[in-house]
């Protein structure tokens, strides 16, 4: 028993997109990114996996997880298709690719699909054993601004740049076999969460 059986009948069969995240906090960014991979991807669903504490980044500054869960929440109240779960912290695991490979035994026959920035596959060489997280399931990459950081060179397209798929072939990813992966040319969102994080700073210190 893992935590995850309450998942296994609900998602049986369908085509369900992971965006992990710290989501300190959730914004319209989100949304946007997750709208897109359900249009693009002909998913089912978006699951926002809100991350206890990334490995990768500092506890400074980080909302207590009950808070981004909670904002996550919020903001998807009127978007059915996106849901936010709790899955790290249920099996306690601080690692995307031991998620993801947890994930995916206990739920077989649902078809994931990861979601991540552009930002996230120039440094995702960095992950622990982040080769896994590619032959785990497949991944669609979404464009972040700046204009053309998608396509950068980096180590994880270079690794896996036999597996990379048109994106005219993204609504086939979620039923094909890893590794496989595409990237997502999406209208660009300029919202962040540091750049929210940055303007509550200045208005809080208005207000003092």
């Amino acid at each position: 028993m893992n935590g995850l059986e309450q998942y296994s009948g609900e998602w049986r069969g369908r085509k369900v997109g992971i965006l992990g995240g710290s989501f300190n906090p959730a914004h319209d960014g989100h949304l946007h990114i997750s709208r897109e991979a359900l249009n693009r991807l002909k998913l089912d669903a978006v699951w926002w996996m809100v991350s206890p504490q990334n490995p990768l980044k500092s506890e400074k500054g980080m909302a207590p997880f009950e808070e981004r869960l909670n904002s996550a929440r919020a903001i998807t109240r009127d978007h059915p298709q996106i849901v936010p779960v709790t899955v790290e912290q249920q099996i306690n695991t601080r690692y995307t690719s031991e998620t993801l490979r947890i994930l995916c035994e206990a739920l077989p026959e649902t078809k994931f699909v990861w979601l991540m920035g552009a930002d996230n596959l120039l440094q995702i060489h960095k992950w622990e054993n982040w080769r896994s997280i590619f032959e785990t399931l497949p991944i669609a990459v979404m464009d972040r601004p700046p204009a053309g950081q998608s396509d950068t060179p980096c180590p994880a397209s270079e690794t896996f740049a036999k597996m990379r798929m048109p994106e005219n072939q993204a609504p086939d990813l979620a039923e094909t076999r890893p590794p496989c992966w595409t990237i997502l040319h999406i209208p660009l969102h300029p919202l962040s969460a540091t750049e929210i994080r940055a303007r509550r700073e200045m208005e809080s210190e208005k207000n003092t």
